[in-house]
């Protein structure tokens, strides 16, 4: 593989991750269940860090990785728009894999191999987390203590200043 081989290819692996990062910003609008909402904070944090590790990856061989627009998303209202995201983001997380995995596992530069390898293992683990979402689990993250609740459910913004 040239040089600008490998550069096309972390660019479109890239503009695919990006894509479901801000997928993943756009439907955490619409998840009010507290403990859903917080493992899509924990998901876009991660796909954060995805994504500046390929910025850097990119940067290494050369190249710019560009941003793009943040999606239009309109699901629906209520619990319908919640569960139509999750389902979204389930399948869009599934389908990236296995677009992926065969291309990565065939790449020769085992170092981008590699980070390429833990982006698809934490993408697998995020199609977990909305497979168990969709079903009902609330210990998505982890337990509570017992007693503790969570309030009123979530704010409709995702930073406060």
């Amino acid at each position: 593989m040239t040089a600008t081989e490998l550069l096309e290819f972390l660019t479109a692996f890239f503009r695919d991750k990006l894509t479901l990062r801000d997928r993943h910003v756009a439907a955490a609008r619409f998840v009010t269940d507290y403990n859903v909402n917080n493992t899509y904070q924990y998901v876009i944090n991660r796909d954060d860090m995805h994504v500046r590790w390929l910025q850097d990856a990119i940067a290494d061989t050369g190249g710019t990785a560009e941003d793009q627009p943040l999606p239009e998303s309109d699901p629906g209202k209520g619990k319908d728009a919640q569960r139509n995201v999750i389902t979204a983001d389930r399948d869009a997380a599934a389908k990236f894999v296995e677009r992926w995995r065969a291309r990565v596992d065939g790449l020769p530069n085992a170092r981008h191999r590699s980070l390429l390898r833990v982006i698809l293992g934490e993408t697998l683990e995020q199609h977990r987390f909305f497979e168990q979402a969709l079903a009902g689990r609330e210990d998505l993250l982890g337990r509570r203590a017992d007693g503790a609740g969570t309030g009123d459910g979530v704010m409709n913004t995702r930073w406060v200043e």
